[in-house]
């Protein structure tokens, strides 16, 4: 998850109109289970579904505990709640949106989460600057059709903020294909639902 979105708001064309923020997200398991959190009305701004997340956290079962999570496009921080709540270590989450991550922290005080930090930022930009630390996972869900997938990966990689063990959950348009990702991270897992694609990558070392 590891210090999350930035860019731009977490904008998901889904279908032909438009969704229109807010509701809730709801938290799946872990010490938070079924607790129901507020979404900032941000246009497009959509939780992770309930399926797809619990499908990635079966993946991330038993890397979540202890973790260090660095959520690139953070959104609504479902993903980045939902490792927190099932143990992991910490979580940045970066966020452009100032609607959206004012919510974020919001929420995670209602949690009491401490072990959380927002950054309101643009992703790229924070990635620019070379990494205080490692992450062991991070969450990339961009904003759909903005090219944003491709500079966030090469940062990652060439300035630090993945070690041997990280692992990579990638989540974008179904259509996107191949995705746009450094030649030495191997595809672990993939399915689609819907108009998304997901999938979890992980980090070959470099000779």
């Amino acid at each position: 998850m590891m210090p999350g979105k930035a860019r731009h708001p977490k904008l998901h064309p889904r279908s032909a109109s438009p969704h229109t923020g807010g509701g809730q997200l709801r938290i799946i398991a872990g010490e938070w289970r079924s607790r129901k959190l507020p979404v900032a009305n941000v246009p497009g701004l959509r939780p992770t579904s309930d399926r797809v997340r619990e499908t990635v956290f079966n993946w991330l079962t038993m890397v979540t505990p202890g973790a260090r999570v660095l959520d690139v496009f953070s959104g609504t921080g479902a993903l980045s709640m939902e490792a927190l709540s099932r143990g992991a270590s910490s979580a940045m989450l970066l966020e452009k949106s100032p609607v959206a991550a004012r919510m974020l922290k919001s929420n995670l005080a209602l949690l009491k989460a401490e072990r959380a930090r927002v950054v309101e930022s643009d992703s790229l930009t924070w990635l620019k600057q070379p990494a205080e630390t490692s992450f062991d996972l991070i969450f990339l869900d961009p904003p759909f059709r903005m090219n944003l997938l491709a500079p966030a990966c090469q940062l990652l990689e060439s300035n630090g903020y993945l070690n041997e063990n990280s692992l990579i959950y990638i989540e974008v348009e179904k259509e996107l294909v191949p995705l746009p990702i450094p030649g030495n991270w191997q595809l672990e897992k993939i399915k689609a639902a819907g108009q998304v694609s997901f999938s979890l990558w992980s980090r070959i070392k470099k000779q």
